[in-house]
């Protein structure tokens, strides 16, 4: 049954309900269990310093992904400098997830860089020897994220505790990437 004032199903709105009337979501003691659906729910706390925007919002709930919180997602880290929005994989979404869990913090990550346009990443590898020509960010694969609660190692760590992509750590710049790629570490 469809609301013909704003398109939500029942389902969407129960499900809605379900998410805003969990209090807290749990903390996992072993990220791969995480990732294998040992949770209830997955929620995602990011800002973005460069545009002033911020989400926290539940988007996995009971085993199925929100399509409206994927939506938020994927508008919240598009390239910020074209406002180009790509879908964002949500493995990428799932590992940073369980990173921030594995964290033990309520504190939202800082987006650095989501999905990033051809054009932004010719300009930024044109600028540094550190940006892949096919960046997993091109495929909205990819994120690089900050805490100011906790250390590049110790994002490296969890991140890398997950298992489940690539894990890169920046520590002269702050951040730690995260990829839903081959599992593989590098950085110092």
């Amino acid at each position: 049954m469809v609301n013909g004032t704003n398109g939500h199903t029942r389902r969407t709105l129960l499900g809605a309900f379900a998410a805003t009337s969990v209090i807290a979501a749990p903390t996992y003691s072993h990220a791969f269990g995480f990732l294998r659906g040992a949770g209830d729910v997955r929620r995602v706390r990011m800002y973005n310093g460069r545009t002033g925007e911020a989400i926290n919002t539940i988007y996995w709930v009971e085993g199925n992904y929100m399509k409206e919180a994927l939506n938020e997602i994927n508008h919240f880290m598009r390239d910020w400098r074209n406002d180009q929005v790509k879908a964002i994989d949500t493995r990428t979404i799932d590992i940073a997830a369980a990173a921030h869990n594995l964290l033990d913090t309520t504190e939202p990550y800082m987006l650095i860089s989501g999905y990033r346009s051809p054009e932004t990443n010719a300009m930024l590898r044109a600028r540094s020897s550190g940006v892949a020509k096919n960046s997993r960010h091109l495929k909205g694969e990819a994120n690089d994220l900050r805490l100011k609660s906790r250390s590049v190692n110790q994002m490296y760590r969890a991140a890398s505790a997950v298992a489940a992509g690539g894990v890169g750590r920046y520590t002269s710049s702050n951040f730690v990437h995260m990829d839903c790629g081959p599992v593989r570490s590098w950085g110092v």
